[in-house]
């Protein structure tokens, strides 16, 4: 069971506790903190803040989501369902949440539907496979 969990999941729980249990977690700042900056050849400096990485941590959970949505049997549905749940969940903080209204929050939340619908796709398609439909 504790393999059916959506790893993006754990991008919300990241939030949550960045944002309502860290001191000083006003989402307006707390985002826009600067992780490291890197010198380039054309003599810019990259600044990748901390939004930025979660956001990049989202998008390589939503991958090992993926590959989760290729197994098939009986997990596969508790899989697709808990999923739905955290997008539900999600959404609901977007919607209600003050704290939630934040683009990093919005990113994380379309990387959540993402999961879902690839989720649900892939299942289908890998159904569709599996049908005979002639002698």
């Amino acid at each position: 069971m504790l393999t059916s969990l959506p790893l993006t999941l754990l991008s919300l729980v990241l939030y949550n506790v960045a944002v309502f249990v860290l001191p000083g977690g006003a989402p307006a700042t707390l985002w826009a903190e600067p992780l490291f900056a890197v010198p380039m050849l054309s003599g810019a400096l990259f600044t990748a803040t901390l939004g930025d990485g979660l956001v990049v941590l989202g998008i390589v959970l939503l991958f090992f989501e993926i590959l989760k949505a290729t197994r098939t049997g009986n997990a596969s549905l508790a899989d697709h369902t808990l999923s739905m749940l955290t997008f539900v969940g999600y959404l609901v903080e977007f919607l209600v949440v003050p704290a939630a209204a934040h683009s990093v929050f919005a990113i994380l939340l379309v990387l959540a539907f993402v999961d879902v619908v690839a989720g649900f796709s892939i299942t289908i398609r890998g159904a569709r496979r599996d049908v005979g439909w002639g002698p």
